[in-house]
């Protein structure tokens, strides 16, 4: 059996930044841990940013995964609320590098697809796939429901990307 490799999601929040780790044995994805980091609202923008890239950092000490995957941005019709969540998605994608963990990102629409089957699914639907996906997770928010999915996906794709590497070197 192939090694376990253990994935953390992060789905990119300025107020609400959702993270959800698993382990990919094989075909077999098992929970490991979720959460979600809320920085005080009342601190100033740059120390919002602090305390999220900070918290990120824990927990990537702590859970210690092998890869991480990104939600990209959902562009806002509000061009200062989209810059805002692009400084938050900024840290989710800088911690995991600083750690030296390769990160890889995943299109909204292409998260949802890999784990309820279509692209415009909403977040009910989300949790409740991840729900039957992980039963073992339990009682999970939308936002760390969403980091999960993200990790989800990137076990799905990095897979089949390592079957279609392996199956070009046999040629």
């Amino acid at each position: 059996m192939a090694d376990a490799v253990r994935i953390i999601g992060l789905d990119p929040g300025l107020r609400h930044l959702g993270w959800g780790v698993v382990t990919c044995e094989g075909s077999r994805l098992s929970w490991v841990a979720h959460g979600v980091i809320s920085p005080p609202e009342t601190l100033p923008f740059p120390a919002r940013l602090l305390h999220l890239l900070e918290a990120l950092e824990g927990i990537l000490a702590e859970q210690a995964p092998h890869e991480a995957a990104v939600e990209e941005v959902f562009v806002n019709m509000n061009p200062s609320s989209t810059l805002k969540l692009g400084h938050a998605r900024a840290c989710a994608l800088l911690a995991p590098a600083r750690a030296g963990l390769p990160v890889a990102e995943y299109a909204t629409r292409l998260v949802k697809k890999a784990v309820v089957g279509t692209g415009s699914a909403d977040k009910t639907q989300v949790a409740f796939m991840v729900r039957r996906l992980l039963p073992t997770a339990g009682d999970v928010s939308a936002d760390a429901a969403d980091a999960l999915a993200v990790a989800i996906t990137h076990a799905h794709l990095r897979r089949a990307a390592t079957l279609t590497r392996s199956h070009r070197g046999a040629a």
